[in-house]
């Protein structure tokens, strides 16, 4: 092993830097050179990288982003694009290629595989928290912890107007986010695809008209909806106006968005993006199409497709908790 490629790939994640950081170190340390690819795929596509040193690298593992920047690349769903990959890799005598990234991401070093016969590993970053074979993505808890301060914020004109928001939170199609931090900001409605049955709608609206109305009758405060994103039709404003037409309750919607991607990364995403660092510099030297992860506060190594394709749904105690509160109040 004396050269490997890195990227970072798709939406951005708080603790990207400090993977690049760690990977760049541990390569350092067993002597091995490490080229950075920029804007994900594209840079392998059109030969774009900068080696990366540990003077580049030491100051880095607190900020928000990625340096090797980031993008999504349609020609990685054409063949052509993914043997240009293949190409480049080839050219600078690569041995491995580390991929941070997500779904997408890791989907790009499957389609890679049959091109190229160098090992390909996998590290999971992403607010979603979607991907299986890890109980934490790297990103995730620095994504609660920006979305649950913005609501504590929102929480506090909520009261102050006795007034009903809509808060919208990233996820994708997971509701890892919106479970998490419902809770955490003590939401009197939590909407997401774990809870909500799409096919019947009108009744999830039914059951929240009910229990917003009974709110209002029993105390006077705000009443605050974490809904998940692409859940509702229409998104947090066709919610708002469901609600305004079918029971005239007014409401303010406030979507989060990708104010949930960046930031400094909290203490546990700049651990977790370290330890997944280092771990993919050893598995690189005798292991391919994996990714590496953290289960059970261990660390953890599993093939790639599992992890795209293995389903992970919320935690089943978070919506046991969140059932009782609701029941409580």
């Amino acid at each position: 092993m004396k050269r490997i490629a890195l990227i970072t790939s798709g939406g951005d994640a708080p603790g990207m830097n400090a993977a690049i950081r760690s990977i760049v170190l541990a390569c350092h340390e067993q002597d091995i050179q490490c080229l950075g690819f920029f804007h994900g795929y594209n840079g392998l596509m059109h030969d774009e990288f900068k080696e990366l040193t540990v003077d580049l690298v030491a100051p880095i593992i607190q900020f928000g982003g990625t340096i090797l920047k980031s993008a999504r690349c349609k020609e990685m769903h054409q063949n052509s694009g993914v043997e240009q990959v293949a190409s480049t890799l080839t050219r600078h005598s690569i041995d491995a290629l580390i991929v941070v990234g997500g779904d997408g991401s890791f989907r790009g070093m499957m389609a890679l595989q049959p091109y190229w016969q160098g090992h390909l590993i996998g590290i999971p970053a992403t607010i979603d928290n979607d991907l299986a074979c890890t109980d934490k993505t790297i990103g995730f808890a620095t994504a609660v912890s920006t979305a649950t301060h913005a609501i504590d914020k929102i929480r506090d004109t909520a009261n102050a107007f006795e007034r009903v928001f809509i808060v919208e939170v990233m996820g994708r199609h997971s509701g890892h986010i919106a479970f998490n931090v419902g809770l955490a900001t003590g939401a009197e409605a939590i909407l997401s695809f774990e809870n909500c049955d799409s096919k019947n709608l009108e009744q999830v609206q039914a059951d929240l008209i009910n229990q917003i109305q009974s709110q209002r009758q029993h105390n006077h405060s705000g009443f605050v909806i974490v809904l998940a994103e692409n859940l509702w039709p229409g998104g947090p404003h066709g919610l708002q106006a469901a609600l305004r037409e079918t029971a005239h309750i007014e409401s303010a919607v406030c979507v989060l968005g990708y104010i949930q991607r960046g930031g400094n990364p909290c203490p546990e995403d700049r651990i977790l993006a370290t330890e997944l660092g280092i771990e993919a510099v050893r598995a690189a030297k005798n292991r391919s199409g994996v990714m590496v992860g953290k289960v059970h506060g261990q660390i953890s190594i599993n093939c790639i497709i599992r992890a795209t394709e293995q389903s992970k749904p919320v935690d089943q105690a978070l919506r046991l908790a969140y059932n009782q509160i609701c029941q409580l109040t």
